[in-house]
């Protein structure tokens, strides 16, 4: 099987777009303005050279490129490009698509030579759209998700049980996919520090610190296994949310039920276009300067605007009065297809 990843990909778009941006550090945030409170969505590797990541404030990234090129989120063009890209890796022989995001995929496929079927869909690609892609090859999908990161840029990298541990055993556990820097925190607590130690761990040591699913689950992470079948069944998004950072922070409660009330109409109308009912409601807080909570609370099945609406502004009684709000997210849960709810259809993270 074969992760498919566009490399920087949003940025890759922009300069399709302005090919005369091609070399230069470019920074896609927000309305493209640093004065504003936006993140980065992505950026070049020219910008991430000098520290630039997603998710970092667009006014700290400006600072640490004086003379980065800051571009607005077109979601459009990126959708539309993805589309293509979609589009070309199913027309590959053989191929079974499992679309991940925008900018990456697993592929199954029946090959002999699994590098020289990489090279051909990074070409198919390359000529479809002009964007370049690293593969990454593996027996597991985790094994082929993590070799892509050894592809990058442009490359193809293959990993199995037989060299796993041997490129990957000295690595810190964060590297996994699946093991963030929390996770690998935790893990430490317990003198597991690298890939190779959580490989050779018990995984039932894990249960008291994770539970009975997640700790086996992650000790299968450290020795790269898990599935081996590329499944192409539909996604089903399982909620829609909707989230608004503000440029002055809301302090007064009418402001802040206001704009409770604006989220849920935009979720909502994501909502009705799925035409499932909804089943649960979280709402997310960010108070100033950077201290975010989440409340969720779930809610009998209804298509009722009013009623959400009703439920939303309940669950925002919980919003410290008078504490300044640099932003506020609503996401809705719904119910489930009667084929997803039968495990069929592979589960996506919400926020």
């Amino acid at each position: 099987m074969l992760h498919v990843d566009l490399d920087q990909f949003i940025a890759a778009v922009e300069v399709l777009r302005r090919p005369e941006l091609a070399g230069k550090p470019i920074i896609v945030g927000g309305r493209g303005d640093p004065t504003e409170r936006a993140v980065v969505s992505t950026a070049s590797y020219e910008a991430r050279a000098f520290g630039v990541g997603s998710g970092m404030p667009l006014r700290v990234a400006a600072r640490k490129v004086p003379d980065a090129v800051i571009l607005p989120v077109d979601f459009e063009a990126y959708l539309a490009a993805s589309e293509t890209v979609m589009a070309t890796l199913r027309e590959q022989p053989g191929a079974t698509v499992q679309v991940l995001g925008w900018d990456e995929a697993f592929v199954g496929v029946e090959t002999e030579d699994p590098e020289a079927y990489a090279r051909q869909v990074q070409s198919a690609v390359l000529e479809r759209t002009q964007l370049h892609c690293s593969v990454g090859i593996g027996d597991t999908l985790v094994r082929a998700k993590v070799a892509t990161g050894f592809g990058k840029p442009a490359g193809v990298f293959r990993l199995t049980a037989g060299n796993w541990l041997d490129v990957m055993g000295s690595r810190p556990t964060k590297e996994l996919w699946g093991v963030g820097s929390r996770v690998s925190a935790r893990l430490a607590k317990h003198g597991i520090n690298t890939v190779a130690e959580l490989a050779a761990c018990d995984p039932q040591d894990l249960v008291p610190e994770f539970g009975p699913r997640m700790g086996p689950w992650y000790a299968q992470l450290g020795r790269g296994e898990g599935a081996s079948v590329v499944d192409d069944t539909p996604w089903v998004a399982r909620g829609h949310s909707r989230e608004t950072t503000f440029q002055h922070d809301l302090t007064d409660p009418a402001e802040v039920e206001d704009a409770v009330r604006e989220l849920a109409a935009h979720v909502l109308e994501d909502v009705v276009a799925e035409g499932r009912p909804v089943i649960g409601l979280t709402l997310k807080i960010r108070y100033a300067p950077f201290l975010t909570t989440t409340h969720a609370k779930k809610v009998p099945e209804t298509f009722d605007r009013n009623e959400v609406l009703a439920r939303a502004l309940d669950l925002a009684t919980v919003i410290e009065t008078g504490r300044p709000i640099r932003l506020l997210g609503l996401r809705a849960e719904m119910a489930m297809p009667d084929d997803a709810r039968k495990g069929h259809t592979p589960t996506r993270g919400g926020w």
